[in-house]
């Protein structure tokens, strides 16, 4: 018997959507130092003709919050949508108003599913469809990266779409937070995805983000800021006593304190 039709996508409120991103940008404040940008990575054109696909790997459980950080700082006139395990989606009914909609993840109907919701999202020009696209949460150093087929089904449903690695990455450097690093590698039209077999277009999206992990992978192993810019800027410090100590020990020496452990002339703060 054919599979059911997918439950409607629930409209998005803007409301909702702004006060999401604005959550996740200082949850992302308070729990990183910063989210990077490599110096050489472009975000997609935000003009675009046609809808984008933005297809990354899935190392962490942190994800989510940058893609919602991501789009609502690089696409806020864009409806943005993006698949969510059904079950946990039943949990978390808010992300259905901010652009989530629900799949089931381990069976062929979750895969009609996601198919037939990114059909009708990507039939409007005005779209950015964000996909997890290792479906399981994988280390950034596995090799191959094992992107589930669906992606590459949607140059078929989309052809004027544009699909856009994504690469996402996280490192402890010199500070007490960790460091969360985003790259976007360059976009493949969808029409000329769709001339290649299906084999051959599930190889090209891997290979494309696979080639701009490991180009995000050399910046993040130099542990050289310079190499990038910040999107969002975390606490830095220890906080607590130390940091209070630190401040009294500073205003004593007629000194300004830095609360980051690394001070201007590059030597660990004392």
């Amino acid at each position: 018997m054919p599979s059911p039709p997918p439950a409607p996508l629930r409209p998005i409120s803007p409301l909702i959507r702004r006060f999401m991103e604005a959550w996740f940008e200082r949850y992302l404040h308070r729990h990183f130092d910063a989210l990077r940008m490599p110096l050489w990575s472009e975000p997609p054109a935000p003009n675009h003709p046609g809808p984008l696909v933005i297809y990354c790997n899935h190392p962490a459980w942190w994800d989510a919050a940058v893609v919602i950080v991501l789009s609502g700082r690089l696409y806020p006139q864009r409806e943005n949508r993006a698949p969510f395990d059904a079950a946990m989606l039943a949990r978390y009914r808010v992300f259905e108003r901010i652009g989530a909609f629900g799949v089931d993840l381990d069976s062929p109907r979750g895969a009609a599913q996601f198919l037939a919701a990114a059909r009708a999202i990507l039939a409007r020009a005005d779209t950015a469809l964000w996909i997890t696209a290792q479906g399981r949460f994988v280390d950034v150093r596995v090799r191959p990266l094992g992107l589930r087929p669906g992606v590459a089904r949607l140059a078929e449903l989309a052809p004027d779409t544009l699909f856009v690695p994504l690469a996402l990455e996280y490192a402890f450097w010199d500070e007490r937070g960790a460091e969360a690093f985003a790259a976007f590698g360059p976009g493949i039209p969808g029409a000329e995805l769709a001339a290649l077999p299906r084999a051959d277009r599930l190889a090209r999206l891997e290979a494309d983000l696979t080639a701009t992990l490991d180009r995000l992978s050399a910046d993040v192993i130099s542990r050289e800021p310079e190499r990038f810019r910040a999107l969002v800027a975390g606490r830095k410090g220890v906080g607590g006593v130390y940091d209070l100590w630190r401040r009294l020990a500073a205003r004593l020496a007629g000194r300004r304190f830095d609360p980051a452990h690394h001070v201007g002339d590059g030597q660990p703060g004392r």
